[in-house]
């Protein structure tokens, strides 16, 4: 597995409903892993995606998958 793409399931901001299928869409050979990632105080605030080693914020989902998609390899 190349990308290392984690998401919060207990973020405000985002949405596993339509925040994983983007991300699946972005990048289709990535296992995206959902659960808690332990980043409260950003992820009360701000939609956040941990993608290879980066934490990518963002003031909403779609904001943070299209920062995320720099840091696919």
């Amino acid at each position: 597995m190349v990308n290392d793409i984690r998401v919060c399931d207990k973020c405000k901001h985002m949405r596993m409903k339509t925040a994983v299928p983007k991300l699946q869409k972005l990048v289709p050979d990535a296992e995206i892993k959902v659960g808690c990632k332990s980043y409260c105080g950003p992820c009360s605030r701000f939609a956040f995606i941990f993608i290879n080693g980066r934490y990518v914020t963002g003031k909403t989902e779609d904001e943070a998958i299209e920062k995320a998609s720099k840091y696919v390899k």
